[in-house]
């Protein structure tokens, strides 16, 4: 039987003109997160099974690729539950990753600490255009740090990132609290127990629209009440720091003391810090719900202007960590939608600025040993001074072995004859 010659479905291939992109834009992340201080680390690709299925990744635990008992732990004929035969499984993000590592490593760390995590991840999702089962996420967390300062500086470092990566773009950075988003809906009557409910249908306001909430709600049985008083509250909030006051002072007495306030800090300070930057715009936007259930206080997303999507998102997650020492650890962290910039960067054809010029030296078919080394040695004393050179020997279709190098970015030919030296 012939082996198969394209990849496992949800995986790809990455062609030379789409790695050279996917290079240019880690390093980018990683020169800039590193200017504010962050630490690269790396965490295995395989945790524990329990950790895994704990109930912290949300619907992303439907999706773990799962790795059997090797050699005298698999037993397939005694197993009576997947338990007998599963032990492991491939990350399917890097925020349980970290917290396992912190977990593990917090008394040889500094406190606060400032991580920076780039690596591939694993979902078991369904394939579609831009969406693979293995793709890049890339992370910085503060950990240890109660403070907002823990907040600003994230938001900071990823949007002078995206600043970097995707010159000429406005960016809106997005920012909600998981309290506030709870409060509000106590204040409009959801009962208690419910409140994840509403939110799961509040995340789909982008696309179904208010009056698409609405009528989820009233199927999922909440009072007409409700979700009349809901939907004014939603209506009647400024974008700015002076609407989440405002929304403070609407909620005493079910939003926690200190929130809103906490929160239009953190606006306030990023936006001082921002304020020569008018391609990145900070809102306050109630409707921001983000997903994962491990979220405990601030959550953020980036947009882009004229994209349907975010490229940036993350929050506050204080308990994660207890999950793991038995004692809650405050943790903030902001991940860069790594594949979709890429997407983006290639759909508008882009191309790597400042790098060097590639040349590529064809030499003749039969070309002596001699002269063979000589174009070798021009070669080596080229790429001393910085140059990016490729030697290979010249195809019987030149022109088109040009246009393949041509598109792999190569701008210069340099040819080499048995008779004679031509350019």
């Amino acid at each position: 039987m012939a082996l198969k010659k394209k990849p496992v479905t949800g995986m790809k291939d990455i062609l030379p003109a789409e790695m050279q992109i996917r290079d240019y834009v880690t390093n980018q992340i990683k020169e800039t997160y590193q200017s504010f201080g962050f630490s690269q680390i790396e965490t295995p690709c395989v945790e524990h099974i329990e950790n895994l299925t704990s109930k912290q990744g949300g619907d992303n635990e439907k999706l773990i690729f799962k790795i059997l008992k090797r050699g005298e732990k698999l037993n397939l004929e005694t197993a009576q539950s997947e338990a007998d035969l599963v032990d492991g499984g491939l990350r399917y993000d890097l925020t349980l990753p970290l917290s396992r590592y912190y977990a593990n490593n917090a008394a040889s760390l500094p406190s606060p600490f400032k991580a920076l995590q780039m690596g591939s991840v694993w979902r078991a999702d369904r394939p579609q255009k831009g969406r693979f089962r293995q793709f890049v996420q890339c992370d910085i967390d503060i950990l240890g740090d109660a403070t907002p300062m823990a907040e600003i500086e994230l938001i900071l470092a990823t949007t002078t990132a995206l600043g970097k990566i995707c010159r000429g773009e406005t960016f809106f950075v997005r920012i909600n609290d998981r309290n506030i988003l709870k409060a509000m809906a106590l204040y409009a009557g959801f009962p208690e127990e419910f409140t994840e409910q509403v939110f799961i249908t509040l995340d789909k306001l982008d696309k179904i629209g208010m009056e698409g909430v609405q009528t989820e709600l009233r199927e999922n049985g909440f009072s007409e009440d409700s979700i009349e008083r809901y939907s004014q509250l939603l209506s009647g909030i400024a974008d700015g720091s002076d609407g989440v006051r405002r929304l403070g002072e609407t909620l005493r007495g079910v939003l926690p003391d200190g929130v809103a306030e906490n929160l239009a800090y953190i606006m306030d300070t990023v936006q001082e810090a921002m304020a020569d930057d008018t391609h990145c715009r900070l809102v306050f936007d109630p409707n921001l719900v983000r997903g994962m259930g491990y979220y405990t206080g601030t959550i953020f997303e980036v947009a882009v202007e004229g994209l349907g999507y975010s490229v940036a998102g993350g929050g506050r997650y204080d308990k994660m960590i207890g999950k793991f020492t038995g004692m809650d650890t405050p943790a903030c962290g902001f991940s860069i939608g790594f594949e979709r910039i890429v997407g983006m960067l290639m759909d508008a054809g882009f191309t790597v600025p400042g790098s060097e010029t590639k040349q590529a030296y064809l030499y003749e078919k039969g070309l002596s040993q001699e002269a063979l080394a000589a174009v070798l040695k021009e070669a080596m004393e080229a790429r001393k001074g910085g140059a990016r050179i490729l030697v290979a020997q010249m195809n019987k279709n030149k022109k088109f072995q040009k246009e393949q190098l041509t598109k792999e970015g190569y701008t210069e030919f340099k040819e080499f004859y048995r008779e004679a030296l031509k350019k």
